[in-house]
């Protein structure tokens, strides 16, 4: 017992060391200029995903400090003029420094192994020179190793290689050899290409002609496990990576195991056609629910069209075997399995200015015209939405005449129960369906005012239609007689500030929504 303070002391001390150094406005930008290769954080102490981040963050800077690359963080709380001057907006925003004048935004995933995968990727060229006392190391050096194998002499082969490893050098290392002896022994001809990768059989050789979009579509495919795992890490991957996803649900590790065993070979009769992938049920399993899966029933499986957000329940009374999937994975690529589609019911009548779209109409309100449809996808439960909602009554009025709701439609729908072709990861998101460009619609990302908002319109419609704000007070009228019977208090409220803004019947109409608007929240409380 005599030695516990001691120990204690030893403790503290190594609980409180840390290779992440901490920055501020006067030590940055030498810090940055001392070192080759820097990631910083820029974080907030409160910000929930930053203290994920944080024994993440603490253990790539660990193994990363002895290849010389420094994780440093700032804390923008306490340097708020640092933070400004490299555009942060959000926490935790990650960026890689070449010097102060050198930055690129840190693409990587938050995982300890991830940052140390894609710095050590930045610190070393497109393509690294590989010989035969290298080899073996380089090939484990991350999951995912391309390694090309050509003469000294084929420059076209070296250009190629090197063309797409600079594209897509944040994503994996790649090495090359002119060494034919290397090459035979890698039972490689030259030209040729190997993924070496730490899962499935360990690597993969492309066989087909050494052409650019050939490589990346090996790199893509090979570089993908048969059988992985949705997650936070990797739901964005597959939802981009073009191909469907196949989901298997199930609530254990052995579980998820064993089904994973059972169906690894249709993965890979299917790879490339096909990902599959397991997700823990227990942690995701409301996830179930957004591919028409009942929830709560697992082990489930399911497919989902990735480019079009279509969904492919299976059967949740039948076995998940690899004869019943099988047949059932052949008959959705045949186009023998019609898409799940949850719809609301068509509305009888539209009833206000913002046009009510279901999954059952979506294509003919959205896509099956010649009009700009402004399109918001929100959640019932999502305050922002709620928010929202006056404003896009307003602006919707706005289109409302006969002259300009034959070029221009405001629509909403309720993306929780209405199936619609994409994947919408956050509410309210808002966009704009261009005509003649329905197949490629834009994103809004500015500030959720009326002004804004028709300005987008104009901008980005086909038509370049110019709103008709002169209508903005009379929709002003209509919101607060819509407003419930506890925020009829709030009328006085509008009529006044309506009356104070007077230079124009524009602004007096968005600032008297406001006003409304703010009344029926000091009554609601809205919780969001």
């Amino acid at each position: 017992m005599r030695y516990s303070v001691p120990i204690c002391g030893l403790l503290a001390a190594v609980a409180l060391a840390s290779d992440v150094h901490e920055l501020t406005k006067d030590t940055f930008k030498g810090f940055v200029e001392e070192n080759d290769l820097v990631l910083a954080e820029f974080f907030a102490p409160w910000c929930g995903h930053c203290k994920a981040l944080a024994p993440e963050y603490e253990v790539a800077a660990t193994t990363l400090k002895e290849k010389d690359i420094a994780l440093a963080k700032i804390d923008c709380t306490e340097q708020q003029d640092l933070c400004q001057e490299y555009g942060v907006e959000g926490y935790p925003t990650l960026k890689v420094f070449r010097g102060p004048e050198s930055i690129t935004p840190y693409t990587g995933q938050r995982k300890a192994d991830a940052i140390i995968s894609y710095m050590t990727k930045q610190n070393l060229p497109a393509v690294s020179e590989v010989n035969k006392d290298t080899i073996a190391e380089f090939k484990t050096a991350d999951k995912v190793v391309l390694v090309a194998y050509f003469a000294a002499d084929d420059k076209v082969s070296n250009e190629t290689f090197t063309a797409v490893a600079n594209g897509l050098r944040d994503n994996y290392l790649f090495g090359a050899t002119s060494d034919a002896a290397l090459a035979k022994a890698e039972g490689v001809e030259q030209p040729g290409l190997v993924l070496y990768k730490s899962f499935d059989d360990g690597k993969d050789v492309f066989t087909e002609k050494f052409d650019k979009e050939a490589i990346e579509s090996f790199a893509k495919v090979s570089s993908t496990p048969l059988v992985g795992e949705v997650g936070p890490e990797t739901y964005s991957g597959y939802m981009a990576a073009g191909i469907p996803l196949a989901y298997i649900f199930a609530e254990t590790q052995e579980e998820r195991d064993t089904l994973a065993k059972e169906l690894k070979p249709l993965a890979q009769k299917h790879k490339g056609a096909i990902n599959f992938a397991t997700i823990d049920a227990k942690s995701f399993g409301q996830h179930a629910g957004n591919l028409n899966l009942e929830a709560g029933k697992f082990p489930a499986f399911a497919i989902q069209k990735t480019d079009k957000n279509q969904k492919f329940p299976y059967d949740q009374e039948k076995a998940i075997t690899e004869k019943d999937i099988g047949q059932f994975v052949e008959d959705f690529i045949a186009g023998k399995v019609e898409p799940s589609i949850k719809s609301d019911p068509i509305p009888e009548t539209q009833e206000g200015p913002v046009t009510v779209v279901v999954a059952k109409n979506y294509d003919d309100i959205v896509i099956n015209n010649d009009k700009d449809v402004l399109v918001e996808f929100y959640a019932p439960w999502c305050g922002h939405c709620k928010a929202l909602a006056p404003k896009y009554e307003e602006l919707a009025a706005l289109y409302s005449s006969p002259e300009l709701s034959k070029l221009v439609t405001v629509a909403k729908v309720d993306a929780t129960t209405n199936d619609v072709p994409d994947e919408i990861q956050g509410f309210p998101t808002i966009k704009l369906f261009a005509a003649g460009k329905k197949d490629s619609p834009i994103d809004y990302s500015g500030s959720r005012t009326i002004e804004d908002l028709a300005q987008f319109i104009k901008e980005n419609g086909s038509h370049k239609v110019e709103a008709a704000f002169e209508k903005a007070a009379e929709v002003v009228e209509e919101v607060v007689e819509d407003l419930p019977e506890q925020a009829k208090a709030a009328t006085e409220k509008v009529a006044e500030k309506a009356e104070e803004v007077t230079e124009s019947v524009k602004s007096a109409a968005s600032e008297a929504t406001e006003a409304a608007k703010e009344a029926v929240t000091e009554e609601e409380h809205d919780e969001l």
